[in-house]
Formats: structure tokens, sequence, C-alpha cells
């Protein structure tokens, strides 16, 4: 497997009261799929992923899936604490149509997490795996960093094709972006935040996974391309796409913060109509 370009981190809609909303969700799958997207991610930080329990996570799988037709790369999280559930969750996310999974660090016992630690962690669930894996590094919402060097260990094992770096640190991101010059054919560095994207880019990452892709798909596409070709330029807008409300903790944006976005992004619209 080899990924590039732009992938969607998708939104799990819940309704008003908390509660999957599956309906929300094969409503809004048509106008991605539409969209010039490489792929999508299911169950990954925008995902809500740690909201959900083992049965509601299984139905996102199973739904994207009838919804994203075979050729277009889904996605699906599989992070959990303990190695032995998410070896679990990645054969269940093969069994229901995942074309790879993306599993987060372990966080929870965050002065156990050595390098060493993470290498058993992910070398057992790509022995384990049905499909393919890729490492998500995001150390801003986990409070623990897989270090490049690790990666570059990592990126030996077949079955493991590459890496969500979140993080904003510009110096590692092109320390990991220089193992695909030494990696196994088919390794791939993905830029995770839309903030450094370009600076990723620059350093020789492959494509991105971005929230700002489900939200503005056309757009982050063409930028993606003006970068790949050389012309660095920047463009938004916005689509009218309903995700539900969040769940519990997490509370919706308030009516100015909603109100702002569309004002600061109504002027790019005429560029991608």
């Amino acid at each position: 497997m080899r990924l590039t370009g732009v992938l969607a981190p998708l939104p799990t809609p819940f309704d008003e009261s908390g509660a999957l909303d599956v309906t929300q969700l094969r409503a809004a799958l048509p106008r991605w799929v539409v969209s010039p997207l490489t792929g999508f991610v299911v169950l990954g930080t925008n995902g809500d992923a740690g909201l959900l329990n083992e049965r509601e996570a299984d139905t996102v799988i199973a739904e994207t899936r009838a919804g994203v037709p075979a050729g277009r790369t889904l996605l699906a999280g599989t992070a959990r604490e303990s190695t032995r559930e998410a070896i679990a969750a990645a054969v269940r996310a093969a069994e229901l149509g995942a074309d790879a999974v993306l599993v987060r660090t372990p966080c929870f016992f965050k002065s156990q997490m050595t390098p060493a630690a993470f290498e058993r962690h992910y070398l057992a669930i790509a022995d384990a795996s049905p499909v393919p894996v890729l490492l998500y590094n995001f150390t801003a919402a986990t409070g623990v960093n897989l270090l490049p060097e690790t990666v570059g260990r990592l990126a030996a094992h077949p079955k493991i094709v590459g890496i969500k770096e979140s993080g904003s640190e510009f110096a590692q991101i092109a320390q990991i972006a220089d193992l695909v010059a030494v990696a196994p054919p088919g390794f791939t560095v993905l830029a995770g935040s839309a903030s450094t994207l370009q600076a990723a880019w620059s350093a020789g990452v492959s494509g991105a996974i971005v929230a700002l892709g489900g939200l503005l798909p056309e757009a982050w596409v063409r930028l993606f391309e003006l970068m790949r070709d050389g012309k660095h330029q920047a463009a938004l807008l916005l689509l009218g796409i309903d995700a539900g409300y969040p769940r519990l903790p997490l509370a919706p944006a308030p009516n100015s913060a909603v109100d702002a976005l569309h004002a600061a992004l109504h002027a790019f619209e005429d560029v991608f109509a």
C-alpha cells in the first residue's frame, strides 16, 4: 500500500442526546465520496474514537465501508491502550472492510511508554493484523512521542506501511520524512496537521490526513496539488456538511464562533466554485 494525496479524517456524528447517529453518517458520506479526496479515515482523533464503545466503533467502520466504494482507501483508527485490545480492534476492522488501520500511540502509562515499549506494541499488532498498519504520533494530545529512530526501526516490518505525524516540531517531521529514503519501498509519511502541511511537504511527506480535508475537500486537494507542483498557494472553501452534535463532555461551538468561521472563509468560495 502506497498512500499519497489528501485523506480526510471523518467526524463521528451524534444526535442531540449523544447517541451515535447512523442516519447522519449515511447522509454525509455521499458528499465526501464524490469529492477528489484520496481516501477517508474513521475513528481517529477527529472521529471522537475515545468516546465510543466497541460496538459503536465497529458500526462506524461497517457503515462507512458500505458508503465508500472499493478503490477508495478507508483507514480505521484502532488504537487501544493494551496491545491485546489493539490487535482485536485491528482484526475486527479488517473483517469490516478497512483497507488499513491507523494506530495511535498508547499513552495512559506515560512513563512506561519507552521506545522499547512502542516497538513491542507495534510489532505485535503488525504481526497479527490482517491489513497494513500505519503508526500515528500525536504528542500534543497524548503527551508521549514516537521518536524518529523508533519509527525507522518499525518501518522495517513489512506490514507497517507508514506514519501519520501530527506533531508541530518541524525538525522531527523532517527527520521522519528522511526515513522514506532509507525505508523499505512503500513506507509513507503523512502530515497530520494543517498548520504544518506546507513545511511537511517541503520536507518530503507524501500526503496528509487533515481534518480540514473533510470540511474543504476540493480546496485541500487543490492545495496539495499546487504544493506538489511547486506552486505554494493556500486557499480554503467552506462546504456545508452537517456532522451532527459532539458527544459530552465536548460541547458545540458557540454561534459566534460558527459565524466568525463562515465570515473568514466566505472570501474563498468563488475560487473553488
